[in-house]
């Protein structure tokens, strides 16, 4: 029997797509995977021991999700600035060894995904507005030389009506 292999668990720990870390109730890193050392650009020597805020701007907030009424999930979605990195972390306390442990989901690429398109419809409604108000620059300029030329047609007419009167008279 080898002794140097990996338990199931281990591999799986090591190959899981997710970042997962690891901490105890006062927010300092027991074990992270290599999914959340490449997400967050660290290396376990530099994070272990160490507390969560080292890394993850919201470890106090991911504690106070532990804090919360019975039968709610702690889940939610956050972005990391800092390593442009979008997530869904899902956060559970393992109450028997004292921890607390995050998965963390990368949602990278649907966020900026998400966040191309909402750009390009402010631009298309930018440029509908755009166009909106060039039409109705244009119509308010018609309508006035419209009203010009009609006030223009009736004095005209008015003095050919005034001119044939005066020739009837």
């Amino acid at each position: 029997m080898e002794t140097n292999r990996k338990t199931l668990w281990e591999s799986l720990w090591d190959y899981d797509p997710n970042g997962l870390i690891v901490f105890d109730k006062d927010l300092i890193v027991r074990v992270v995977n290599p999914a959340f050392c490449r997400m967050f650009g660290v290396t376990p020597d530099e994070i272990v021991g160490k507390h969560a805020g080292v890394v993850m701007d919201d470890a106090e907030e991911l504690s106070a999700m532990l804090k919360r009424p019975e039968g709610t999930l702690p889940h939610r979605e956050k972005y990391y600035a800092k390593q442009d990195l979008a997530v869904r972390q899902v956060v559970f306390p393992v109450e028997d060894e004292g921890i607390i442990a995050c998965i963390l989901v990368d949602h990278t690429h649907d966020f900026k995904l998400r966040r191309e398109m909402l750009t390009r419809k402010q631009q298309t409604i930018a440029r509908v507005q755009e166009v909106v108000d060039k039409q109705m620059k244009v119509a308010q300029e018609i309508a006035g030389l419209l009203g010009e030329t009609t006030a223009e047609t009736k004095v005209s007419l008015i003095k050919i009506v005034e001119l044939v009167e005066k020739e009837n008279f």
